[in-house]
């Protein structure tokens, strides 16, 4: 690809990312991550690192990596100029521009390792269509289940047995969790069903830790600055991982599916793959072989020893966030159950 139509991929990606970030509450953040167009000059390392992204830069999340290092810089106290931004007292684009240019040719090496992996929001707030689908199979297939959980961060998710869950007015998970996950619901609640956790572990390739508080400030910097309730989300994660950690490995997603995959399984258990906003993060090969490995077993699944699919992610086409369901034996075909907000403020359940 010539470098015009990869600065021009680039450009419209930031100008995507922003206008999503705008319509879906974030206006001060999209404003930062709108000023990125102004580093395409090539004039910081920043600059021309992303002016010649060599990927699909909406895909690879290429905007919200350097808006992360922003924030970073001001939750450490170590540049405050973009404060007032998040705080939304500088509304002018062209303020918020000067101030991104002369933030990132200070902090240059600083900011350049943000763009060397994608975002690790670890959303909490994805755990209620997560949820929503397990109560939903519950009545289909049974209500015990084993999670597995693709892309798991710091593994916030692989608690959600520990959170309490407000789904339309469905309640479930214990009254007392500093962990309240309370989405405005729209449609009909999910069923009222019981859903028992056996079990739940979690991979990433580069998993991060909430007891380092190095780490846990990272998970911070991806979220955006005025959703304070995310942030909140995020110290309610971290007082449950006092209390117990969760299960998280390092290792590829694929040879986390085939191990899982291959376990022994409990007799009268659905084993659960699930994932949020992580499928397009995946290599095309990595994708293509987890597809086959459910297949496999899928086909070997019975009554006692079930398995299903489940997954939040995006519609390339739509760019809405589609909640899926695949289980074995029965239905092998993706159930549509609804769409969601990226970070959980809503769920449309349709099921």
């Amino acid at each position: 690809m010539n470098p015009i139509m990869e600065i021009e991929q680039v450009a419209k990606a930031i100008e995507w990312q922003a206008d999503h970030a705008t319509n879906n509450g974030a206006p001060c953040t999209g404003r930062v991550v709108r000023a990125q167009l102004r580093l395409l000059d090539r004039e910081t390392e920043v600059g021309r690192r992303i002016a010649a992204w060599p990927g699909k830069p909406l895909e690879d999340a290429l905007p919200l990596r350097l808006a992360g290092g922003h924030h970073n810089l001001v939750l450490t106290g170590k540049d405050m100029r973009l404060a007032p931004v998040y705080r939304g007292e500088v509304t002018d684009q062209g303020q918020v521009d000067a101030l991104v240019v002369a933030v990132t040719r200070e902090h240059d090496a600083e900011l350049l390792p943000w763009l060397d992996g994608p975002p690790q929001t670890n959303e909490a707030g994805r755990s209620a269509s997560i949820m929503a689908a397990l109560l939903w199979l519950s009545v289909r297939i049974g209500p015990r289940f084993e999670l597995n959980e693709l892309g798991a961060s710091a593994g916030v998710n692989t608690m959600m047995e520990r959170f309490f869950f407000d789904l339309g007015g469905m309640t479930t998970g214990p009254a007392d969790s500093p962990m309240r996950i309370v989405p405005e619901w729209r449609g009909a609640p999910p069923p009222r069903a019981g859903v028992e956790i056996v079990g739940i572990r979690g991979c990433d390739r580069a998993p991060m830790n909430l007891a380092d508080p190095e780490q846990a400030l990272r998970l911070k910097s991806y979220v955006w600055a005025e959703v304070t309730e995310r942030i909140g989300r995020i110290d309610a994660a971290i007082a449950l991982a006092a209390q117990r950690a969760p299960d998280v490995v390092q290792m590829d997603a694929g040879d986390f599916v085939a191990e899982r995959l291959a376990a022994p399984q409990e007799e009268d258990t659905t084993r659960v793959i699930f994932h949020s906003i992580v499928w397009q993060y995946l290599p095309a090969e990595t994708r293509a072989r987890i597809e086959a490995l459910m297949a496999q077993a899928g086909a070997k699944a019975d009554a006692s020893r079930r398995l299903a699919w489940v997954m939040l992610e995006t519609n390339r086409q739509t760019f809405r966030h589609e909640l899926t369901v695949r289980h074995w034996p029965g239905g092998e075909e993706p159930a549509l159950l609804g769409t969601a907000h990226a970070h959980g403020a809503w769920v449309e359940f349709t099921a």
